[in-house]
């Protein structure tokens, strides 16, 4: 019984054929693309409005430079998001539930605007290292300090998306399975346990959204710390 908790984290396979590069790329064809038509239908006018209010909330703070990353941070916010909300359906499979697909977003992500900020700034860069009155006993401490910490936000990029989306397809899993269980013992009881776990799949929906948002806010964050 606990280890079929964990079977909705196993790569799907057809035949013994892995599909994980299927689930994770077939998303793609269910999101709308732009007509040629001057009238779009609703649900491509919604996606327009959603990715423009996107990217100007996202690339206020950043400056010039830093634009250029707009397609590609709007194009990663709709690939997480479509995942995340795909994978809550029965029967699917949340590929970002998957540490090393997180960690393959999020690392070349980071190390490109680090290697950006290197490259045009290296001064300001590495000025990042060491806070600006730092006494000089503590100069070399707080240089390790703040060198591990930026090695390790692709690390907590990756792992805080996975961590989310696991705890909370597991904590539906257990209480749909208690639901059944009781269904036959206890019928009040696994209605109410129902409708907790109603309430849950909605918040469930909310954390699968924020949980992507903040993933492109993050790296946003650090692009614009390089740029």
């Amino acid at each position: 019984m606990t280890l079929s908790f964990f079977d909705q984290f196993m790569s799907p396979d057809l035949l013994g054929i892995p599909m994980f590069a299927l689930a994770l790329f077939l998303p793609w064809v269910l999101l709308p693309r732009p007509a040629l038509r001057w009238m779009s239908n609703r649900l491509t006018t919604l996606q327009e409005g959603f990715l423009n209010r996107f990217v100007h909330q996202l690339f206020g703070p950043i400056s010039q430079p830093g634009h250029k990353w707009a397609l590609l941070f709007a194009s990663l916010m709709i690939f997480l998001l479509t995942l995340n909300l795909l994978g809550l359906l029965p029967y699917t499979y949340t590929p970002t539930t998957n540490l090393s697909v997180n960690l393959g977003l999020a690392i070349p992500l980071w190390l490109a605007a680090v290697l950006i900020g290197m490259r045009n700034q290296p001064t300001v860069s590495l000025g990042h290292l060491l806070p600006e009155g730092t006494p000089a006993l503590l100069i070399p401490l707080l240089i390790i300090i703040e060198t591990i910490s930026l090695f390790i936000r692709p690390l907590a990029l990756g792992v805080r998306l996975t961590a989310n989306l696991t705890a909370g397809h597991l904590l539906m899993h257990l209480i749909a399975t208690t639901t059944h269980v009781l269904l036959y013992v206890m019928p009040p009881l696994a209605t109410t346990i129902y409708a907790a776990l109603l309430l849950l799949t909605i918040l469930e929906f909310a954390v699968a959204v924020i949980q992507a948002y903040v993933f492109v806010l993050l790296l946003g964050l650090y692009l614009q710390e390089n740029v």
